[in-house]
């Protein structure tokens, strides 16, 4: 391939891990394109955070990891920084910054001046999260779906090139899980972004993703459409549990779990 004329992510026998124990092994992925969510899926303890964290250059890897002409793996972290953004599960405790200083101080980080133009960059944002109203209030005194919210603020106000979320939905109800990714699918969209977001719930990965990676005791299972990723077969090989694929009123794909194959181990 032509790194000259690629485009979007590109992993090459991507490994990752700790200094006493490799949980990504050897992680092939072709493109990953612009504009697209990109779902990882996988049992506890398959991998899918170390691979974010990895990416982020937050965990010691391996490999070529690939942004359009750019090896990410060739970068200082500061200058991946510019490209990569990563969410991870819950912010910093302790940090005492109203919501909107908060955000100004991300957006500061991705380079410029605040000024008005862009204090209504922040607060547009705030009202389409649905949380313009904690503007003034302190981090430390929101509750965990309001950090969560916050922090996809944060992420989505730096522009980045890759966008890595790291089960952002996980302390949302499930109005807000649905906005939320909506929201994600926009900007996603608008902005011309990579997005890879970890979830849980198969069922957000068949409504709102354009791609998954199933990952399984840190090797890659299934790579491909969510419908073609998300079988019968899958559920049971990955997680254990008899499901089947329905389609809901609105004609989108949904799983449903009948029992289970195997007992669960962590």
């Amino acid at each position: 391939m032509n790194q000259q004329t690629a485009s979007g992510l590109r992993l090459s026998h991507f490994r990752a891990g700790y200094p006493k124990r490799q949980v990504i092994r050897d992680l092939s992925v072709p493109e990953l394109p612009r504009g697209k969510i990109t779902v990882l899926l996988g049992p506890n303890g398959s991998g899918k955070s170390t691979l974010l964290r990895a990416m982020a250059g937050l965990n010691a890897s391996e490999g070529e990891l690939w942004l359009d002409d750019t090896n990410l793996m060739a970068l200082p972290f500061a200058q991946r920084a510019e490209k990569v953004v990563y969410l991870p599960q819950s912010l910093p405790a302790g940090v005492h910054l109203h919501v909107l200083e908060s955000i100004i101080v991300a957006q500061r980080a991705s380079g410029g001046m605040h000024n008005a133009e862009k204090q209504d960059e922040v607060m547009s944002l705030l009202r389409q999260l649905g949380i313009e109203h904690l503007a003034l209030s302190y981090l430390d005194q929101l509750s965990g779906g309001q950090k969560q919210l916050v922090g996809l603020a944060q992420s989505l106000i730096r522009q980045p090139s890759l966008l890595l979320l790291d089960e952002p939905l996980s302390a949302l109800d499930l109005n807000y899980q649905f906005h939320v990714m909506d929201l994600v699918r926009k900007e996603t969209r608008k902005r011309n972004i990579i997005t890879v977001v970890v979830v849980h719930d198969i069922n957000i990965a068949l409504r709102h993703g354009d791609h998954v990676l199933m990952l399984q005791n840190g090797n890659l299972i299934a790579n491909g459409a969510p419908a073609e990723v998300i079988s019968p077969e899958s559920l049971s090989a990955v997680y254990g549990v008899r499901g089947r694929i329905e389609r809901c009123s609105q004609g989108v794909p949904q799983v449903i779990i009948d029992g289970l194959v195997s007992e669960p181990t962590i």
